[in-house]
């Protein structure tokens, strides 16, 4: 059987129009999204209510959301994080933080975003009999896409104490580093980079100011030896200031 994923940091709705039509088209099986509102209050526009008008709009009948933060708008505190679409059963889920816990912060103090607390959005889904291990997450904040942190490290580590002995795992993300960083070549011990170094940049340039992002490819795929891809693309479209990741993924059915 073969899945189609999608990867997409959401850029808190600045494209929101856009970029509900792109996923609307896409009708993924799986969709990972980053930088997702989860806001309850019907009073909040619908941007800052992602969840609510992803289930009305897109009606995939399986979702699940992991917050990261707490954001202090002026209308209000609102969690932020990650969310998965699916139209197959999500049969269990967690969240950890790489470093702090989930709290508030101020999301337009750049000061802050070294700080920021980031986590892993895990879920199990059972695609016809079989578990797909699906994880979500933005990665800590550097703008050295290279830098071999402490903090890159424990976020590499937190991965794969989780995933690593898992079947059919599917880890992406806007992981703020680039694939050549050390931190997350260790990852390829366990899984298989989908896209490599292949890409050139996995930022949206019609929306960047500094040319530095024209060459950082920060949202990656990652799949465990389970699974093989079939195809793969990150079109240049212009619905987020990052660029989706497209894959379809043959899944090998459990003995």
């Amino acid at each position: 059987m073969t899945i189609k994923c999608v990867c997409l940091n959401m850029w808190w709705g600045y494209l929101w129009p856009a970029s509900l039509r792109f996923l609307r088209e896409q009708d993924a099986d799986i969709v990972l999204l980053q930088e997702v509102f989860n806001g309850t209050d019907p009073n909040y526009n619908e941007t800052y209510r992602m969840l609510e008008t992803f289930r009305r709009e897109l009606r995939y009948p399986y979702d699940n959301f992991g917050a990261a933060t707490i954001d202090q708008f002026e209308v209000g505190d609102i969690e932020t994080g990650q969310a998965v679409l699916s139209k197959f059963p999500i049969t269990s889920s967690d969240v950890q933080h790489f470093f702090r816990t989930l709290s508030k912060r101020d999301p337009f103090d750049a000061s802050q975003n070294p700080l920021t607390p980031r986590s892993l959005q895990h879920v199990t889904i059972d695609i016809e009999g079989t578990e797909v291990n699906a994880y979500n997450f933005q990665g800590v904040w550097d703008l050295d896409g290279d830098n071999d942190s402490p903090d890159r490290r424990k976020m590499v580590n937190t991965i794969l104490a989780s995933a690593q002995s898992k079947p059919h795992v599917i880890l992406a993300g806007d992981t703020n580093a680039k694939a050549t960083n050390p931190a997350m070549k260790s990852l390829e011990e366990h899984l298989r980079s989908v896209f490599g170094t292949e890409l050139t940049t996995t930022f949206n340039m019609r929306r960047k100011i500094s040319p530095g992002y024209a060459t950082a490819a920060v949202d990656h795929m990652y799949i465990s030896p389970d699974l093989h891809v079939t195809k793969k693309e990150c079109p240049n479209v212009d619905v987020s200031d990052h660029l989706p990741l497209i894959v379809t993924l043959e899944v090998t059915e459990e003995k």
